[in-house]
C-alpha cells in the first residue's frame, strides 16, 4: 500500500517559517559584520608605516609620517583612501598622491611633487607656479632655483601666462636676455621686464602677434641703441605696440619711434 501523502503546511505557517529564516540569516550577517568591524578596529591593524615612492625631493617617509599620520583616521581596514589622499595632497610641495594599502598595517604612497618654474603674483607674493601652470603655496626658501621668473595675471590664467612666457623666452635667449617678469593685464595686454631692468609693453593679441612684435624689436634694437653709443641692456623701456615700429627710452634719451629719437 502506498503511504498517505503528507498534507501541505498552511500558508501562514510557511510564511512564518520563511520570515524566521530571513531573520536568522539577517542576524547572522549583522553579527558577522559587527565582528568584522570590531576586528578591523583592533590596534594590531593601526597604520604603523608609510612607504614613499616617486618625487621625494622635499620629503621622505619620516617627515611625511610626522606631518600626515596624525591626520589619518582609521585602521588598515577602515581608512578612507580618498580622504587619506587629500591629507597627503594638503602637504606643501605635494601635487598628487596615490595611496594604497599594504597588509597588514602599512600604506604605500606614490607622490608627484610640484616642480616650481615661476613665482606668481605681484612682487613679494610667495605663491609659485608649477610646470603644469598651476598655482601653489610652499616655503620659497626650499625653491631649488634662484632665478625663477615672476608671472602675474587674473586668477585662473596662470597656465596661459606660463605658456606665453615659454613661447617668448627663446626669442630673447640668443641676445642673452631673460624675461624676468611677464604679466597679463585685466584688459588682455601683456607687459614684461627683462633681467636688465628694461620694461616692455608687448600689447594684446595672440601668441603669433606677440612673437612678430618681439622679433621685429630684437632684430633692430642693437643698431638703434648703437646710434647713441648704448647697448640693448641699457634700455629703460620699449613699447612694441606700434604698427610699423616700436618706441624706446634710453637713459638720457627718449624716442617716439624707430628712427625718431631725440635728446632729452
Amino acid at each position: 500500500m502506498n503511504a498517505p501523502l503528507a498534507e501541505p503546511l498552511p500558508a501562514d505557517v510557511r510564511l512564518m517559517n520563511a520570515v524566521a529564516g530571513l531573520l536568522f540569516t539577517a542576524a547572522m550577517l549583522l553579527g558577522l559584520g559587527a565582528l568584522l568591524m570590531w576586528g578591523a578596529r583592533l590596534p594590531q591593524f593601526a597604520i604603523t608605516g608609510i612607504s614613499v615612492t616617486g618625487d621625494v625631493a622635499h620629503y621622505n617617509a619620516l617627515t611625511l609620517r610626522a606631518n600626515v599620520v596624525p591626520h589619518l583616521e582609521g585602521t588598515f581596514f577602515t581608512l578612507n583612501l580618498k580622504a587619506a589622499r587629500k591629507v597627503f595632497e594638503s602637504v606643501p610641495w605635494v601635487r598628487q598622491a596615490v595611496v594604497r594599502r599594504e597588509f597588514p598595517n602599512r600604506l604605500r604612497v606614490q607622490l608627484q611633487e610640484h616642480q616650481a618654474v615661476a613665482f606668481w603674483g605681484l612682487e613679494g607674493d610667495s605663491r609659485l607656479v608649477n610646470s603644469f601652470g598651476e598655482v601653489f603655496e610652499a616655503n620659497v626658501g626650499e625653491v631649488d632655483q634662484d632665478n625663477l621668473p615672476r608671472l602675474n595675471g587674473p586668477e585662473g590664467q596662470s597656465a596661459q601666462v606660463l605658456a606665453m612666457h615659454q613661447t617668448l623666452q627663446p626669442l630673447f635667449t640668443p641676445m642673452d636676455l631673460t624675461l624676468d617678469m611677464l604679466e597679463l593685464t585685466p584688459r588682455g595686454g601683456w607687459r614684461a621686464q627683462l633681467d636688465t631692468g628694461t620694461a616692455l609693453e608687448l600689447g594684446s593679441g595672440s601668441a603669433p602677434e606677440l612673437i612678430a612684435r618681439a622679433q621685429r624689436f630684437l632684430s633692430t634694437v642693437t643698431q638703434v641703441t648703437a646710434r647713441y653709443q648704448r647697448r640693448p641692456s641699457q634700455l629703460a623701456s620699449a613699447d612694441l605696440r606700434h604698427t610699423d615700429g616700436y618706441a624706446i627710452r634710453l637713459e638720457g634719451v627718449s624716442t617716439l619711434g624707430v628712427g625718431e629719437i631725440k635728446k632729452q
